[in-house]
């Protein structure tokens, strides 16, 4: 299933609410940890798949990237990403993204920001991006952490003053989730940890590092509540070279 929640009016509007004022966790947990991940982009061909509003498109440019193609299903997300971006340098195509092709060995670094996990076929993004990358060449991605995935009903009060915890159920059975977040019946895939290893590994790429990441000190300065990402990763990140 190809599915563009990110074009229903109403979600796109509380989606681009959460990012005008940079109020959710991309920019305080996902961004910064994506960031330390990625290689040096000194004259490196970028991909970014599922590109939402073209920021992390601009700082591969930014940090020196030659080139940078973004790729969303979004129709809505792209009129923002090109609106705000002016750099020739960069490139937008609107595609799902289990519908790509390019030619072998096009890019330096692929990279994914909280993004695949809306997507079924990760086995076969995970061999087209092997191909697409030059030898030795970088994939870097985040996705919703999968404890979060595996059972997502959100948090509950275990009694009077004891404070937030998460259930967890479900957790090796990899497969559609009905979950809630903006709208309803937002539609992910649940993966475990280890199908999100191993099928890089089967895909012929070498694990580099796996984080669960937290809030930065900065962060949490500015929204104490954000110690909570402390608790339970909301995020996973994985670095991946071809």
């Amino acid at each position: 299933m190809k599915q563009n929640i990110y074009d229903d009016p109403r979600f796109f509007e509380g989606y681009s609410q959460l990012r005008r004022h940079e109020s959710g966790l991309n920019m305080a947990v996902d961004q910064p940890a994506m960031r330390s991940l990625l290689p040096p982009l000194t004259d490196k061909r970028v991909l970014d798949l599922g590109c939402g509003f073209g920021k992390l498109c601009r700082y591969a440019i930014e940090e020196g990237a030659t080139s940078v193609v973004g790729v969303d299903i979004s129709t809505r997300m792209l009129a923002k990403a090109r609106e705000d971006t002016a750099d020739p340098k960069i490139s937008y195509v609107q595609s799902a993204l289990e519908d790509l092709k390019f030619a072998p060995a096009t890019f330096d670094v692929v990279v994914s920001s909280l993004a695949l996990h809306y997507v079924e076929g990760y086995d076969s993004i995970c061999a087209n991006v092997k191909s697409w990358l030059v030898n030795g060449g970088a994939f870097v991605f985040s996705v919703e952490h999968p404890m979060v995935t595996a059972y997502p009903v959100g948090a509950y009060l275990a009694g009077k003053d004891e404070g937030q915890h998460w259930a967890i159920d479900n957790y090796k059975f990899d497969g559609i989730r009905h979950t809630q977040w903006i709208a309803d019946d937002v539609i992910k895939y649940h993966r475990s940890v280890e199908t999100y290893v191993n099928t890089l590994i089967d895909k012929g790429f070498t694990i580099a590092r796996l984080l669960e990441p937290e809030a930065t000190a900065d962060a949490i300065r500015e929204r104490p509540d954000l110690r909570q990402e402390s608790r339970r990763p909301t995020f996973m990140m994985l670095s991946a070279q071809a």
